[in-house]
C-alpha cells in the first residue's frame, strides 16, 4: 500500500502550519515548524509573491491531505462521493474525512498523531460496535460505538495517555467513556463542530474545473 515514507515535519513547514503531524513534539519547542517557520529546501527561506487562484485552491487541497493523511488517489473517491451526496460538496468531503475511524480515534485522544492513531487500527486494538475493525479510512455513523479492546495490550498505555495535559479536547459530536475507553458517536458533525484550518470551497473549485 502506497503511503508517505519522508520527514513529516516538511509538510508542516511547507503549509505553514501546525499540522500535528508528530504528536506530541508538535507542543514543544523541538517543533520544526517552530524553529524554521518557512518551507524546506534551499529556496524556502524565499520571499513568496502573489499567488494565482489554482496555487491557492492547490495549496489547499494539499492541505487537507496532509491533515487526514490521505494520499491523492483516495482523497478523490472522496471528494466524488461528496459530490454525490445532498448538501454542499464542501462540506460533504469534510465529513468523510471526520468521519474516518483513524480521526475517530485521534479526536478521542488514543492516539498522539493520526498516524499513531492508524497504527493502533492496524494492529487490531480497535472494536466498532463489539466487532474488531482494522481499516483506518472505515467510516463510522451515527450511533456508533468505537472502543479499545480490553484485552489489548495497549490498553492500559491509552488510558494513562488520555490523562496527560496535552489531550485535545474531544468534540461535541463523540460522547466518550475515558474510564472503559469507549465511546459513541452522537452524530457526524456539522461544519461548524469542525475545527480544521481548510477552505474546503477552494478544494471544490480545484476539482471542479
Amino acid at each position: 500500500m502506497a503511503r508517505y515514507t519522508e520527514s513529516v515535519c516538511k509538510l508542516c513547514r511547507r503549509e505553514n502550519l501546525k499540522l500535528f503531524l508528530k504528536g506530541e513534539k508538535c507542543l514543544t519547542e523541538k517543533c520544526p515548524e517552530e524553529k524554521r517557520p518557512y518551507a524546506p529546501g534551499e529556496h524556502g527561506r524565499r520571499r513568496r509573491g502573489k499567488e494565482s487562484q489554482y496555487a491557492l485552491q492547490l495549496r489547499e487541497k494539499q492541505k487537507a491531505k496532509r491533515l487526514y493523511g490521505v494520499l491523492e488517489k483516495q482523497f478523490r473517491g472522496y471528494y466524488q462521493e461528496a459530490s454525490r451526496r445532498k448538501g454542499i460538496t464542501g462540506e460533504n468531503l469534510l465529513q468523510l474525512l471526520e468521519a474516518r475511524l483513524d480521526n475517530i480515534i485521534y479526536r478521542l485522544g488514543y492516539g498522539a498523531s493520526r498516524a499513531a492513531s492508524r497504527q493502533l487500527i492496524r494492529h487490531g486494538h480497535v472494536l466498532v460496535n463489539n466487532r474488531k475493525v482494522n481499516i483506518p479510512s472505515f467510516l463510522v455513523k451515527e450511533n456508533d460505538v468505537v472502543a479499545i479492546n480490553p484485552k489489548s495490550s495497549a490498553s492500559q498505555a491509552i488510558k494513562v495517555f488520555v490523562k496527560s495535559p496535552n489531550r485535545a479536547e474531544v468534540p461535541s459530536w463523540i460522547r466518550a467513556d475515558d474510564k472503559n475507553l469507549k465511546s459513541t458517536i452522537i452524530h457526524i458533525p456539522e461544519r461548524e463542530e469542525i475545527q480544521v484550518p481548510l477552505q474546503e470551497q477552494l478544494i471544490v473549485e480545484l476539482y471542479s474545473k
